[in-house]
């Protein structure tokens, strides 16, 4: 049986010393390739792709400055914009290394590099690489990654997307809940796109954004003079949507009577205009959507324990963005295709702090804030490649800001040990299995960070 291949290295650096020192430092974890200049660089580069490079600044034919090891990473970026290179220098001056972070290294250390240091930030470097290639792999696999136009590598989206084509062939109803952003109206669409009304009107209608006075005619429509303004007869978005799908989004701000009314017409496919005596037979079908708990309005009385089962047939739960973060690369990467396009721009890609800004940002707006921020930051940018600041959002470590390494681990250690704790309810047992650790030292840990016991 052959050995695991390991992951190419390339170090580029003019002492030979050094570059033997790190070999030797690095060869048990890696295949590592040496190169003193340009010129044999990029024979190794284009000969093994190597995933990571560390790059010194300094290299012949012109040692003394630093244009040559610019040329050297632009020239490497050319060859594959993915390679993770970590720039390794001896000058210390700030502007270098804002230059060599916006032309899109990944990293910067200054000499003498410390190699443990290096090796947690070369095993980092690698990882995302692996990540990226397993998500382009993905892309190639499936296009664009989209389900009518719904976009998703991760699991969960994936069971989302089994769940439309079960449900679509049918006539049932369907109920699909999620927070604000997450993409219900696009569920929606896709199951009407993949079932036999798909020739059929698409109508939607938000239950909250109409008064509750107009609501009952936008849905059912009116007979000339049911009321004072209602001077012709006029249908609904129930008749509208004959042969084909009624999407009522918000569907926890339907008012009471209009729930009844809701109720009737999924029990025998008829309704009454506003002011009409006439049954009027309708052929659709009914898709719901909210972000209320609706479980929680029928305790409250706010909303039929009935409608809520005839609604709900099959229910879609569709996740926050933060529970699938996998898909964040491939979301902010479409978009940012989309707004460059649109606007003419010529951004190529994110920075590596500005990804991990995206990745660790919670996203309370989910998909439609990730995309409204990408929109903003290919207006915005001026490099090549968009910045956190562009994004205006910060680097996962500015909150641990002036903290030594100690205060920083503890001041994590405690974030995710009392999210554990919130999101079990204080149960010990379920929240050190979250944690990936035993129940001594979950104790251990809170007796440390000072965590009382509730």
């Amino acid at each position: 049986m052959s050995e695991p291949k390991l992951p190419k290295l390339l170090i580029v650096d003019d002492d030979e010393d050094l570059r033997t020192q790190m070999k030797w430092a690095l060869a048990q974890d890696y295949e590592v390739f040496l190169a003193e200049d340009r010129q044999s660089t990029m024979r190794v580069i284009n000969k093994e792709q190597p995933a990571v490079v560390t790059l010194d600044l300094g290299l012949p034919p012109f040692p003394a400055g630093v244009e040559e090891g610019f040329e050297t990473l632009s020239n490497i970026l050319t060859n594959n914009s993915r390679t993770k290179i970590i720039i390794i220098t001896g000058r210390n001056e700030k502007e270098h290394a804002l230059r060599a972070i916006g032309i899109g290294a990944y990293d910067l250390f200054y000499k003498p590099v410390q190699i443990d240091e290096l090796k947690v930030v070369l095993h980092r470097a690698f990882y995302l690489s692996q990540l990226e290639h397993e998500q382009n792999q993905l892309q190639k696999l499936l296009g664009d990654g989209s389900f009518e136009g719904i976009l998703g590598t991760s699991q969960q989206m994936q069971e989302i997307f089994t769940t439309v084509r079960k449900v679509a062939t049918t006539n049932v109803s369907v109920l699909i809940v999620g927070e604000s952003g997450t993409g219900k109206e696009l569920v929606a669409n896709a199951i009407h796109k993949r079932s036999p009304r798909k020739d059929g009107p698409f109508v939607v209608i938000n239950c909250s954004a109409i008064p509750e006075t107009l609501l009952e005619s936008e849905l059912f429509g009116h007979e000339k003079g049911a009321f004072t303004s209602a001077h012709i007869q006029r249908k609904g978005r129930f008749e509208a949507a004959q042969g084909g799908t009624l999407f009522l989004d918000e569907i926890g701000e339907l008012p009471s009577l209009l729930q009844v009314k809701l109720l009737r017409f999924l029990q025998e496919q008829q309704i009454e205009r506003v002011g009409g005596r006439e049954q009027i037979y309708i052929d659709a079908r009914v898709l719901a959507a909210t972000n209320k708990d609706l479980k929680e309005a029928m305790r409250e009385g706010q909303f039929r324990e009935d409608l809520y089962y005839r609604l709900g047939v099959v229910t879609i739960s569709l996740p926050p963005l933060q529970e699938r973060k996998e898909d964040i690369p491939l979301l902010a990467n479409v978009f940012l295709k989309r707004y460059t396009n649109e606007n003419n721009k010529r951004v190529k890609g994110f920075t590596h702090q500005a990804m991990s800004a995206l990745v660790s940002h919670t996203w309370p707006g989910n998909v439609r804030e990730l995309e409204n921020r990408v929109k903003r930051a290919v207006i915005m940018a001026e490099g090549a490649k968009i910045t956190p600041e562009d994004l205006e959002i910060g680097t996962p470590y500015e909150k641990y800001e002036g903290f030594n390494l100690k205060e920083a681990r503890e001041s994590l250690e405690r974030e995710l040990v009392l999210q554990a704790l919130s999101t079990t309810n204080s149960n010990i047992t379920r929240a050190a299995e979250n944690l990936g650790i035993s129940r001594p030292t979950l104790y251990e840990l809170m007796e440390k960070l000072g965590i009382e016991k509730r």
